[in-house]
């Protein structure tokens, strides 16, 4: 590399998060890749760099720009090649995301924003070999806009291998927590990698039954309005879920908005006391000034994003649809609220998909924030900066298949697909994209149940792998294909046959009393 005064000056990029300032080398200074001394020495933080151009003159240069100099860093000359692993290995600190104005141009951010950010504006990272498949394939554009797996999610998902490093007792303790009751009795034998278990047997059928009506509900009220006889409540919402006229009182009990003991007037004392709570976050970002805001780049940003993406949210429901529909303009209000009740998270690319059913239900700006919040409150890991709650339901999930049916593990495992990253989607939003939105109004409240265990959605997950891997072996399907197909699959899944099948599954595990695990490897 030379410098911009093609004088061959040498430069050195330290890509660290620590190091914040710009600093002239000393006469001692050497860089690692010449056996002269530098003239001078770059240095600077991978967080204060705000873009990289790049530029062709017979060879590669970079233009860098920080943030916040008075000098503009030197060009970065590449004679004999390296630019692009340059900004491969940068990749792997910043998220590099190609510039509206100028496709030379490579915005940089950081990883704490990059989850505040459309995940449809970020670059993913070949440094792997999936994610360079994810790279060639052309239906990952079709996953959905936030749907793509970045760099920074792999990093999340892949961690240290640890899916096929668990111990077996870590893999019991696992499985216990997804499927409550499940006896699992380890046996350590060295030299061998397999698993072993008793024959899961038949799985039993299962009958849904009708959803739970008006004059059900009501039975199982006090004359104080007292929620009784719970649990068979939750079952029988469980078996059939609500009908419509009773989702907007239920959902809220369901959620945790309103506690099940609580009498009537006690819950008309709540809704007054949570509607001046409301209200006073609302005018906290109502009373803002364009000023103040120009100071205030978070709250810019999720103004920004929420625009963004409310006006995309469901538009061809009725409740949506249109120009000026105040449905959503409730969207937008509610989520810009939520911002003032959880700061540090904000808004995340997704949330739009959780709130807009609840609101459609509720039809009550205040109602549908609180019931927001508590599903929230579930939700919460899968929208967190480290992605855990993501990272570890696709560890669960995983584990569960592979407990199920070790052949289509094996098989998708052969196919680079055994850590099930395709079904990220239905995790993140709860098969929000995937199912009709009647339907998806059904799982939800039959989800928020909690019955049979608190991991019903990852049953829901096997059940629709279940149905659909005959197809994808049979056919022999590979990393794309498969990507493809279970895309493919929105808008077309049957939810009562999957609700049966979950159950199903549920019921089958638990009848197996012992399963052995000599090691997961």
């Amino acid at each position: 590399m030379t410098g911009s005064s093609r004088l061959k000056t040498y430069h050195s990029v330290e890509t660290t998060k620590t190091l914040y300032r710009v600093k002239p080398a000393s006469s001692a200074c050497f860089c690692p890749l010449s056996p002269v001394p530098c003239l001078w020495a770059l240095t600077f933080s991978v967080s204060e760099l705000r873009s990289i151009t790049v530029k062709e003159e017979g060879w590669t240069f970079l233009i860098c720009k920080l943030k916040e100099a008075s000098t503009p860093l030197p060009a970065l000359h590449f004679h004999q090649g390296g630019s692009r692993e340059f900004l491969e290995s940068l990749r792997r600190f910043a998220l590099l995301t190609e510039s509206p104005d100028d496709e030379m141009c490579l915005l940089v951010s950081t990883p704490n924003k990059a989850l505040s950010q459309s995940f449809e504006n970020l670059l993913d990272d070949n440094s792997f070999g999936l994610v360079h498949k994810f790279r060639k394939d052309p239906y990952v554009a079709t996953l959905g806009g936030f749907s793509k797996v970045t760099n920074y999610i792999f990093d999340a998902l892949r961690g240290s291998e640890e899916q096929h490093q668990r111990p077996p007792e870590e893999v019991a303790d696992l499985l216990g927590e997804v499927i409550p009751g499940l006896e699992i009795n380890q046996q350590e034998e060295p030299g061998f990698e397999v698993i072993t278990r008793i024959d899961l047997g038949t799985r039993p059928q299962v009958m849904r039954r009708e959803p739970v009506s008006v004059d059900n509900w009501t039975k199982h009220q006090d004359p104080e309005g007292r929620m009784i006889n719970i649990p068979h409540l939750k079952h029988t919402i469980f078996k059939g879920g609500l009908c419509h006229a009773m989702r907007k009182e239920a959902w809220k009990f369901l959620l945790g908005y309103f506690p099940w003991d609580s009498t009537l007037e006690e819950r008309k004392a709540l809704q007054r006391s949570k509607t001046d709570e409301y209200f006073r976050m609302k005018l906290q970002w109502k009373s803002v000034s364009e000023e103040q805001e120009r100071r205030n780049s978070r709250l810019r940003d999720y103004r920004s994003l929420i625009e963004k993406d409310v006006n995309r949210t469901d538009r061809t429901n009725r409740f949506y649809e249109g120009i000026d529909n105040p449905g959503l303009a409730l969207l937008h209000d509610i989520l810009m609220t939520y911002c003032m009740y959880d700061f540090d998270l904000g808004y995340v690319q997704g949330m739009s998909d959780l709130l807009s059913p609840i609101l459609y239900v509720m039809e009550n700006e205040v109602d549908a924030f609180w019931c927001f919040v508590s599903f929230m409150d579930q939700m919460h890991q899968n929208f967190e900066e480290q992605m855990q709650g993501m990272k570890t339901q696709l560890i669960q999930l995983s584990t569960l298949l592979r407990l199920l049916d070790l052949a289509f593990w094996n098989y998708l495992e052969s196919q680079d697909s055994g850590y099930l990253y395709f079904c990220f989607r239905w995790l993140l939003i709860r098969f929000k994209r995937e199912l009709s939105f009647q339907d998806v109004l059904r799982l939800w409240e039959v989800m928020w149940t909690s019955l049979p265990c608190l991991n019903f959605h990852l049953l829901v997950c096997c059940a629709i792998l279940d149905s659909e891997k005959q197809k994808i072996m049979e056919e022999n399907y590979g990393f794309n294909e498969i990507l493809k197909h279970i895309n493919e699959l929105s808008m077309k899944l049957d939810i009562e046959e999957i609700l049966q099948k979950a159950e199903g599954i549920c019921l089958q595990i638990k009848s197996c009393k012992v399963c052995s695990l000599s090691m997961f490897n």
